[in-house]
C-alpha cells in the first residue's frame, strides 16, 4: 500500500485585518514530516508512506493568496511526484479561510482529488471547528474529527482517519460519507465538551460507531468567526451502509438543534470591568483570567493591550500578563537591556485599531532563543508583570511561565490571551474567569456582521423550523 500524507492546518477569522503570510507556518517537508510528533503513528499498518508537506499555523487572520497558493503548489507537486497512490492522508483543520477564497479546504482537496484520480481513497482528519462544505465532502472517503475542545484528542482522531484508510486499502472495502448540515454557529467557549449538554452529546458518538454499517460518527460546532457562505455546524458520518449513515447524521444534527439554546459558558463570564470586580475581591489564587475577544489560538491577533490599560488604570498589585504580541516593543527591550528603565508604547504592533498603552516599564528578562522573531522580554510596571512577544502565539502551557522563570500556581491574577483555558491551565485556575473582551473572535455573537453566510442561523435568528436532510457524497451516490 502506497499512501501519501499531507495537509494544511490553520484557523482564520475573517474579522481580522492582519493576513497570514508564508512566515506564519511551521512547515514539514518530505522525510520531515514523519519526524514530526503529530505524525509518530504513520508506521502503523505496514504502509509504504510517502511524506509530502504539512503546514500549520497559530489561527489568525486570513491567509495570503500568494502564501496559499505557494503552499498548494508545493504539496501538488509533491504529491504528482509520488504516484502511483493507493490511499492519501490529508491532516486538516477545515477553518482556513485564503483572501479572494470561500472554501479553501475545498479547493485544497479537490485539487489533491484531480491529481491522485478517482480510484484512490483519500481520508482526512478535521478540528471540530472546521468547517465543512458538500464540495470537501464529494471528494473524500473517509472524515474524522474532534471529540474534545479543548482539544485532548489530536493525535488519536489523526489515527482514527489513517486506520480507517489502512482498513479499506486492506479490505478493499470503500466506505462513503452522509452529512447534514445544522443552522446553528456557537463560540467553541460555549461548547467546551467539559460543560454540557456538549459533553453528552459528544459522549454519545461512539455508540453511534458501534452499529452495523458505521466507521466514524462527527459533530461538527463549526468555526464562527469565519462570515463565509459554508460556515455552519453538521454531521459527518462515515460509513459502509448509505441509509444508516444518512439516519445517524439526521440523529446528531437533530440532537445538536433541541439543545441549541442549552449552551452557556462554562466559567464566570462578564464584560471587563465586572470581572475585575469579582478578581479584586476573590482571595483564593491563582486566579486565571481570559481575554476571550484577543485569543491567538481562536484567530485573535494577540496584539491588544486593553486588559493590561484596565489593570494599570486600577493599580493592580501581583498581576502577570502572558503575554502581549509586539515586536516593536520587544526590540525596544532588547536594546535598552536587562534593568533598563524605558519609555515603551505596548499593543497594536500588528492591528492598528488594537488599544494600546503608553508606559514607563522596567526590563526585567530578555529570552533569546536565537530568532529575533522568538524572543520575549519581559518587564514591570508598577505591580504588573507582562511578557511581551515578538511573534504571535499563545501562552497556554506551563512551560511558557517556567520558561520565564514564573510558577503561575504562585501568581496572584494570571491573565492570558484565551476562551475555554487550555488542559495545562484549567487545572490550576482558582478560579477561572472569562472577560468578554473586544477583539476580533469577541464572544458577542449575535452582532457580528453576518453578510455571506447562506439562510438562517442560531443565534442570529432565534426561532425557525429546521429538518435534518442528509446528502450524500457525490463518490457514494
Amino acid at each position: 500500500m502506497r499512501i501519501a500524507v499531507g495537509g494544511i492546518h490553520t484557523e482564520c477569522s475573517t474579522y481580522s485585518p492582519v493576513l497570514m503570510g508564508q512566515e506564519d507556518f511551521r512547515v514539514f517537508r518530505g522525510a520531515e514530516l514523519l519526524e514530526a510528533e503529530y505524525f509518530n503513528f504513520l508506521a502503523e499498518g505496514g504502509a509504504e508512506v510517502l511524506p509530502l508537506l504539512h503546514a500549520r499555523a497559530v489561527p489568525g487572520g486570513p491567509v495570503s493568496r500568494p502564501a496559499y497558493d505557494a503552499f498548494k503548489r508545493e504539496f501538488l507537486e509533491r504529491l504528482k511526484a509520488s504516484l502511483p497512490l493507493d490511499g492519501l492522508y490529508l491532516a486538516m483543520h477545515g477553518a482556513m479561510n485564503v483572501e479572494g477564497m470561500d472554501d479553501a479546504e475545498g479547493d485544497w482537496i479537490s485539487s489533491a482529488r484531480t491529481v491522485v484520480g478517482p480510484d484512490v481513497v483519500i481520508s482526512a482528519s478535521y478540528d471540530l471547528h472546521g468547517n465543512v462544505s458538500q464540495t470537501i465532502i464529494d471528494q473524500l472517503d473517509i472524515f474524522a474529527g474532534y471529540r474534545t475542545a479543548p482539544h485532548i484528542d489530536v493525535r488519536e482522531t489523526m489515527v482514527r482517519a489513517w486506520t480507517m484508510l489502512i482498513r479499506a486499502l486492506e479490505t478493499g472495502t470503500r466506505p462513503g460519507i452522509a452529512w447534514a448540515k445544522i443552522p446553528v454557529l456557537l463560540p467553541g467557549e460555549k461548547t467546551s465538551t467539559e460543560d454540557e449538554p456538549a459533553r453528552s452529546l459528544y459522549a454519545f458518538l461512539p455508540d453511534h460507531d458501534a452499529r452495523p454499517g458505521i466507521w466514524d460518527a462527527n459533530f461538527m460546532i463549526g468555526y464562527v468567526w469565519a462570515d463565509e457562505p459554508r460556515a455552519t455546524a453538521c454531521a459527518v458520518v462515515t460509513g459502509t451502509d448509505k441509509a444508516a449513515a444518512q439516519a445517524i447524521a439526521a440523529e446528531i444534527a437533530q440532537s445538536y438543534w433541541d439543545a441549541r439554546q442549552d449552551f452557556h459558558f462554562g466559567p464566570v463570564t462578564e464584560q471587563l470591568a465586572k470581572i475585575l470586580d469579582i478578581a479584586e475581591t476573590t482571595t483564593t489564587r491563582p486566579i486565571i483570567l481570559a481575554d476571550s475577544g484577543d485569543n491567538p489560538t481562536g484567530g485573535g491577533v494577540g496584539d491588544r493591550a486593553d486588559v493590561l490599560a484596565a489593570l494599570l488604570a486600577r493599580d493592580w498589585q501581583g498581576a502577570l500578563v502572558g503575554g502581549i504580541t509586539d515586536r516593536p516593543a520587544v526590540e525596544a527591550c532588547f536594546a535598552a537591556g536587562e534593568g533598563a528603565i524605558l519609555s515603551l508604547k505596548i499593543g497594536g504592533s500588528l492591528d492598528p485599531k488594537s488599544p494600546s498603552v503608553t508606559v514607563e516599564a522596567e526590563v526585567v528578562t530578555l529570552d533569546d532563543p536565537g530568532a529575533a522573531d522568538q524572543r520575549q522580554a519581559v518587564i514591570v510596571i508598577g505591580g504588573i508583570t507582562v511578557i511581551l512577544a515578538a511573534r504571535r502565539r499563545p501562552y497556554h502551557m506551563i512551560s511558557d511561565f517556567t520558561r520565564l522563570g514564573f510558577d503561575p500556581k504562585d501568581v496572584r491574577l494570571l491573565v492570558v490571551k484565551s476562551g475555554y483555558l487550555s488542559p495545562e491551565l484549567a487545572p490550576i485556575a482558582n478560579p477561572n474567569l472569562m472577560a468578554l473582551t473586544e477583539g476580533v473572535i469577541n464572544q458577542d455573537i449575535e452582532n457580528l456582521p453576518n453578510r455571506r453566510r447562506e439562510g438562517d442561523f442560531y443565534p442570529w435568528k432565534p426561532h425557525f423550523d429546521y429538518i435534518p436532510n442528509p446528502a450524500l457524497s457525490v463518490r457514494w451516490r
